[in-house]
C-alpha cells in the first residue's frame, strides 16, 4: 500500500494533546463522549478492518506496516515508536500497533432476527474479561448475536475488547432492559441454573434464548421468572460454581451440536 493513498500519514512524533486524548479512551466516559474506542493487536486489528466498523486511525511500530492490509484511504496513520506505543497502551505489554474505531449507534433489536437460531442472554456479566471470552467463544460457535442487560460491562471495554481476539467484529452486541425484553418474547427460553435438566438432556430444539447470570449472583430473580427451560452442567467434583465463560461454551458446544 503505497502512503500517498492516504489522507494523513505521519511519521513524525506524537503531540501531547494526542497522546492525552488516546488515554483518555481507556476510561468509558471519555469512550462515550467521544465514540471511539480502543482495538490492540495486528489479528484483531485486521479483522476490524475488514468488518462494518469504521477504522479512524493506527499507531504502530515500523516493523506492523507491512502486515497490513490495503487501507481505505480515510483512515489515518501514525508510525510511534516504543515510548509512545507504551503511553497510549492499555497493555502492560503493548503489541506493536494499536487502532482507534468508532463506536457504532446503538443497534436496534428486531426480534425477528431471534427466529430459527439461538442467541446468548447476558444478565449482569459484570467481568471484562468473561465478557470477551463469551462473545469469543459465542463467535467460535456460530452464534451471532448477544443480548446483554443494562448493567452489563461495556462492550469496549479495552479488556473486554481485548478478550474477544477479534470476535466483537463479527458479533452483534444489544443491551436491552432484560425483564421487559423477555415479557414480548415467544421463543424457548433457556437458564443455566443450578437446578434444572442436565445440559446433556436437555432437548434444545432449532432455537431460543440462553441466558447465564452475573458470577456471583446468579440470574436475576425478574429475569429467572422468564425462564421455560431451566438447564443445569452438572457437577462431578467439588467446587462451587462454574465460571460464567466456561459455562457459556460448554452450553455452546452442546447447543451447536443441533445446527
Amino acid at each position: 500500500m503505497q502512503e500517498t493513498e492516504h489522507s494523513f500519514y505521519n511519521r513524525g512524533m506524537l503531540s501531547k494533546s494526542q497522546i492525552s486524548f488516546i488515554k483518555s479512551l481507556h476510561q468509558k466516559k471519555y469512550r462515550k463522549e467521544n465514540g471511539i474506542f480502543i482495538i490492540e493487536g495486528i489479528k484483531s486489528i485486521v479483522e476490524f478492518i475488514q468488518s462494518n466498523y469504521q477504522v479512524h486511525s493506527i499507531y504502530y511500530l515500523e516493523q506492523y506496516r507491512s502486515l497490513l492490509p490495503a487501507l481505505p484511504a480515510n483512515i489515518k496513520l501514525f508510525e510511534v515508536n516504543n515510548a509512545e506505543l507504551d503511553k497510549i497502551s492499555t497493555l502492560q505489554a503493548p503489541q506493536g500497533i494499536l487502532a482507534l474505531v468508532n463506536i457504532p449507534e446503538s443497534p436496534v433489536l428486531d426480534t425477528k432476527t431471534l427466529k430459527n437460531v439461538f442467541s446468548l442472554v447476558l444478565d449482569g456479566v459484570q467481568d471484562p474479561g468473561n465478557m470477551g471470552t463469551i462473545i469469543r467463544t459465542a463467535d467460535w460457535f456460530g452464534f451471532k448475536q448477544i443480548i446483554c442487560s443494562d448493567n452489563c460491562v461495556e462492550v469496549y471495554n479495552p479488556k473486554t475488547v481485548q478478550a474477544t481476539m477479534g470476535s466483537l467484529s463479527r458479533i452483534n452486541i444489544y443491551y436491552e432492559d432484560l425483564p421487559a425484553f423477555l415479557k414480548h418474547i415467544e421463543l424457548p427460553v433457556f437458564g443455566a441454573v443450578l437446578n434444572g435438566t442436565s445440559v446433556y438432556e436437555t432437548k434444545w430444539g432449532k432455537e431460543g434464548l440462553v441466558i447465564l447470570g452475573n458470577e456471583g449472583q446468579g440470574i436475576t430473580p425478574e429475569v429467572m421468572k422468564s425462564i421455560s427451560h431451566p438447564v443445569t452442567i452438572p457437577r462431578v467434583g467439588h467446587a462451587e460454581s462454574l465460571n460464567v465463560a466456561i459455562s457459556a461454551a460448554i452450553l455452546c458446544a452442546d447447543i451447536a451440536r443441533n445446527f
